[in-house]
């Protein structure tokens, strides 16, 4: 069973030129449904992540200060979204869809957040729309409990998981893997174990084709135990920030490459949406239902 991480309060209602892309939670969860493509029984409704579990990763003095609302106006415009308590439920409630997703994707092979993904966290302050790093916080509870030894994130957001790869620098249980648009956000670029950088306006056969060549060097690693695979959909060439040429065609197939990968190496893997932005909100839908069909194609 594809078990997935959804709350309504992950459509979090932000100021006006923030609400077009947020309603795409909603959206996609009704898609799938609709398309019978998931049933309700498929969706779980996450708790709320323990303070406990953040400060795995995340520093303290930043923690309290999130918490409290006491962020700086200078950190609130790096983040980008208005602070308020019911954002930070918000992300307390993404966080925990990831942590719960660990157990169902060691049971199932797979599991997903239909949020998630929030890469630009670092572990002492938030950046590009993202106020803590759900996968990195994942990571840490699963390394902290044992259950695993050797983590790889796969980040294809058209943007570097750029927090991530800060958080895991010095890290040997995780390798970090971020294949984007070298001149897309962020524009001061962290150093990943592996980072591809795609020109503007790669097509369809050279992205995948980068993509494949990345999964190879991926797969030469001794012991994987676990996988994060960010899947967002900002690659788009009808995303509005992405720089890209990609198709919807070919986006599923990128997916289906990650998830035959995790299967052919019987590993389990967390998939977030993370980012899109196309003009059209049929066409940020649609993607990240693609990626759930490549998963239930893949696994079930």
């Amino acid at each position: 069973m594809l078990k997935t991480a959804w709350s309504s309060c992950y459509n979090h209602p932000l100021k006006e030129g923030h609400r077009f892309p947020m309603i795409k939670y909603d959206l996609i969860k009704e898609q799938l449904l609709y398309e019978a493509v998931l049933a309700e029984a498929n969706y779980f409704e996450p708790g709320f992540a323990l303070v406990s579990e953040l400060q795995l990763c995340h520093d303290k003095n930043y923690l309290d200060k999130l918490l409290n609302q006491h962020l700086s106006e200078a950190e609130i415009r790096r983040i980008g979204f208005p602070l308020s308590q019911s954002l930070i439920e918000r992300e307390f409630k993404i966080m925990q869809g990831t942590i719960d997703c660990c157990a169902y994707a060691i049971q199932y092979g797979i599991a997903m957040n239909i949020a998630g993904g929030t890469h630009h966290a670092f572990s002492d302050k938030g950046e590009g729309f993202c106020l803590l790093n759900d996968f990195a916080v994942a990571a840490h509870v699963l390394l902290n409990q044992k259950k695993v030894n050797k983590i790889v994130i796969i980040d294809l957001d058209v943007h570097q998981g750029n927090g991530t790869a800060s958080i895991f620098k010095n890290n040997d249980a995780v390798f970090t893997f971020s294949m984007h648009g070298k001149n897309n956000f962020p524009f001061k670029k962290e150093v990943s174990n592996l980072d591809i950088e795609l020109p503007d306006g790669i097509n369809d056969f050279d992205y995948l084709e980068k993509l494949a060549f990345g999964l190879t060097i991926i797969s030469e690693l001794p012991e994987i135990d676990f996988i994060f695979y960010q899947s967002g959909v900002d690659i788009l060439q009808t995303d509005k920030l992405g720089k890209l040429a990609i198709s919807q065609e070919a986006c599923k197939s990128r997916d289906k490459m990650v998830f035959e990968f995790c299967k052919n190496r019987k590993t389990p893997v967390v998939t977030a949406m993370g980012g899109g932005y196309s003009t059209k909100i049929s066409d940020i839908v649609n993607a990240h239902c693609n990626t759930f069909k490549a998963a239930i194609d893949t696994f079930f």
